[in-house]
């Protein structure tokens, strides 16, 4: 178990998380309301010898009394020993639902309870989660996800936290519960992730197990407003530390939730995007505070190119003509169309090219059709061991949408056509071969893109080629004019 300082809520809570983390208007929450009301024979375990003497007394007490609090005080030595024995000696799935909303409402209560639990597991030489971690497993699908929900609290309220083992198995099963199709229960899944990543250690372990995809893909599909606000959330927490900050536009965050934005009803799906934007722009976080980014910086200005690529500054011109109720959404909305509009004077087109390419959402930008651009430019593909020749060629392997294959072949042939030694390295990048593939592609516009960009693929130097064809006009006018006489 490793310790760490006790962290209290350092991010900014916005009004909804003012309330219980897992509102009362989910699934689980509808379910333990029923659940409370059951009154279990307690007697009837410890006469089948289930239980023992002490926990019966103990849980026969604590059920019925109104003053909770202070039994748990007056017992505390045997509060967490006699949780911990009911789960795992009574099987009868009612019983162990009932257990379960009694543990959680404890905590729910007064959040330093966590610390009853694992000072038990701690005497015991024990994961503190470990009944709660085998009943993820369970049939039912009430009793899994409350236990979830107690081991988000488990891990967020206490100063201990939990260990490595335990944390990747946890932060996979909630992966699995995020993509499993028609989950009753996806939003108290959400919760918990939420949660979860209000603590900087366990942001890096949902990275190490590939979170941000999971949270981008689910995202770019069809859910609710509300799952959208909470893995939005989720993705907002994860940029508070600066280095997940930095890696953002690569997952392609700012596209995906620039979509979202502009289709959003919600003001506070809205305002969680744009909170996401801000923090995207001013990556540098040293404390829980945003600090304010040099202006130069290369994140920040990849960002940017982002946003004005994904059309957010459009969308934010939009949202200046609308009235919001919340001053955060004002605040956000100006500080990021005044950031925005400074530096599209800044931006190169090759800035806005790099920032396309590696955003992997190709379309027809003035820059691609500009001979200028490639004049100019064609030789700085090479650059970072030919970082956007490799996107440009893994998109012609993997798309499959034909806007992307067409812009991807069109750039390609222009590359070679206008870099001395292009064929040659998109030959060993594979792209050659790629290219011709799509000669065959069902759409017309993919193979006429790709039939031109073979024709380039095929000649050797366009400037000796064209200097070729000027001399032989040339010398066929001399020999005219040799034999009719005619100047």
């Amino acid at each position: 178990m490793t310790k760490t300082t006790n962290m209290k809520d350092i991010l900014p809570a916005f009004p909804e998380e003012n309330i219980d983390m897992f509102a009362a208007t989910s699934v689980l929450q509808q379910q333990a309301a029923e659940i409370r009301n059951l009154n279990p024979n307690w007697s009837s375990y410890l006469q089948s010898q289930m239980i023992s003497q002490e926990v019966f007394d103990f849980i026969s007490a604590y059920d019925v009394t109104d003053a909770k609090g202070q039994f748990l005080i007056n017992h505390r030595p045997q509060s967490a020993k006699a949780f911990f024995s009911l789960l795992e000696h009574i099987s009868k799935e009612s019983t162990i639902q009932y257990v379960l909303v009694l543990i959680d409402d404890l905590l729910t209560e007064d959040r330093s309870r966590v610390e009853i639990f694992h000072e038990y597991a701690l005497k015991k030489n024990e994961p503190v989660c470990g009944n709660f971690l085998n009943l993820l497993n369970a049939a039912d699908g009430f009793i899994n996800n409350m236990s979830a929900r107690i081991i988000a609290k488990f891990a967020c309220y206490s100063t201990d936290l939990i260990n490595q083992t335990d944390l990747q198995f946890y932060l996979n099963w909630i992966k699995e519960q995020l993509l499993s199709a028609n989950n009753e229960y996806m939003q108290s899944v959400a919760r918990c992730l939420q949660m979860l990543l209000r603590r900087d250690e366990y942001r890096t372990a949902f990275i190490s197990v590939d979170g941000i995809s999971t949270l981008l893909s689910i995202l770019s599909g069809r859910v609710n407003f509300q799952i959208q606000y909470q893995l939005i959330f989720c993705v907002w927490v994860i940029t508070f530390n600066p280095r997940f900050a930095e890696r953002m536009n690569k997952f392609n965050v700012i596209p995906i939730l620039a979509d979202i934005l502009s289709d959003s009803v919600k003001e506070k799906v809205t305002r969680i995007i744009l909170a996401v934007f801000r923090v995207n722009y001013n990556s540098s976080i040293i404390s829980p505070n945003l600090i304010e980014k040099p202006e130069d910086n290369t994140t920040s200005k990849d960002h940017c190119i982002a946003m004005v690529q994904s059309k957010v500054l459009k969308q934010l011109s939009i949202f200046e003509q609308r009235k919001f109720d919340d001053e955060d959404i004002v605040e956000d909305i100006q500080f990021l169309n005044e950031r925005l509009q400074a530096s599209v004077q800044d931006l190169s087109s090759f800035d806005e090219y790099a920032t396309e390419v590696r955003s992997g959402r190709l379309e027809w930008s003035p820059v691609h059709r500009s001979a200028q651009f490639w004049r100019e430019n064609a030789s700085r593909l090479n650059e970072k061991n030919y970082e956007l020749l490799r996107i440009l060629v893994h998109l012609l392997e993997t798309s499959r949408d034909p806007l992307f294959l067409s812009v991807a072949s069109f750039d390609v042939g222009e590359y070679v056509r206008h870099y001395p030694r292009g064929k040659h390295i998109i030959e060993q990048l594979g792209g050659k071969q790629l290219v011709m593939q799509l000669l065959s592609h069902e759409d017309a516009n993919v193979r006429y893109e790709a039939l031109l960009a073979v024709q380039k693929l095929m000649v050797h130097n366009w400037e000796y080629l064209g200097r070729q064809l000027e001399k032989e006009q040339g010398t066929s006018t001399d020999r005219t004019t040799a034999l009719t006489g005619k100047a």
